[in-house]
């Protein structure tokens, strides 16, 4: 988990730097891609190993838990600040919990329900107060985007758990990225116009950060998170996206910025809501 939130919470500033050259579509579509790339080899081998009934569960998580997501983020994320993105974000244990009790059945604990509320209550503060209360103006139907990632990072997991038990993560991680790989390749060469001109001088820093982002924040995150779920529980597993805001700050420290008294305490709440929804 700890290492997911450090390479998550770094996604924002590699997603920025992508933008600068490439459009938020472009992004994606990078990012998307580089992960396949990498996972391809993998897919292969472990597509004629998998039962031929796990193939829609496995799509399933690679579009709503990896590709539709992606577009957007990205898209969210050229007018949206980061602190806000990441508080969005935060809702993904709430709907995951919520998905699991209403469609799936799912028995939870009340001290993880606890934990799941205070989490998010720490995730909310610790952005609220890393940014003084303000967000920005221009923001419009920008948060819903977010919000309708989260859903699908919910709706992944649970299938993830539920459907997919018996399943390696490796086998679904490299299978759902050959599924969705064709889709951003395709974009890119008939939707594309910066991508015909990637191996220009100009476009090598933007293109380094989004084949970081793709590959290790994406394809080896992925399989990481996966793996994740199918070790422990679903809500704890979603529950990483409450430490991007931490790492967002230790970001912070890097850069020369102070932690504040309540920066300190949303903190505690935070780490405080992950245990209880761990034990």
């Amino acid at each position: 988990m700890a290492v997911l939130a450090l390479v998550w919470g770094s996604s924002f500033i590699l997603m920025k730097r992508g933008l600068e050259y490439y459009s938020n579509f472009e992004v994606a579509s990078l990012r998307i891609f580089f992960a396949s790339v990498v996972m391809l080899p993998l897919g292969m081998r472990y597509f004629r190993k998998v039962h031929s009934k796990h193939y829609f569960p496995i799509f399933w998580v690679g579009f709503f838990g990896n590709f539709l997501p992606a577009y957007l983020f990205t898209t969210a994320q050229t007018v949206l600040p980061s602190s806000l993105s990441g508080m969005l974000n935060s809702m993904v244990p709430i709907f995951t919990l919520i998905m699991g009790v209403i469609l799936f059945k799912s028995k939870t604990k009340q001290k993880s329900i606890f934990g799941v509320v205070l989490g998010f209550i720490g995730a909310i503060g610790l952005v609220v107060a890393q940014s003084g209360f303000s967000f920005g103006s221009n923001l419009s139907y920008y948060p819903l985007l977010i919000v309708i990632a989260t859903l699908c990072y919910a709706s992944s997991v649970n299938v993830i758990k539920y459907y997919l038990g018996n399943v390696s993560p490796l086998a679904i991680t490299s299978i759902a990225f050959m599924f969705i790989g064709p889709f951003s390749l395709v974009y890119l060469l008939f939707n594309s116009t910066q991508f015909l001109q990637t191996f220009t001088v100009d476009a090598i820093p933007p293109l380094t950060y989004i084949a970081v982002l793709g590959i290790v924040g994406t394809a080896i995150a992925v399989l990481l998170f996966n793996a994740l779920v199918k070790e422990t529980t679903a809500i704890f597993a979603s529950s990483v996206t409450y430490l991007i805001p931490v790492v967002a700050l230790g970001w912070g420290l890097v850069d020369g910025e102070m932690i504040t008294s309540a920066q300190m305490a949303f903190m505690g709440l935070l780490l405080g809501g992950v245990y209880l929804v761990k034990n």
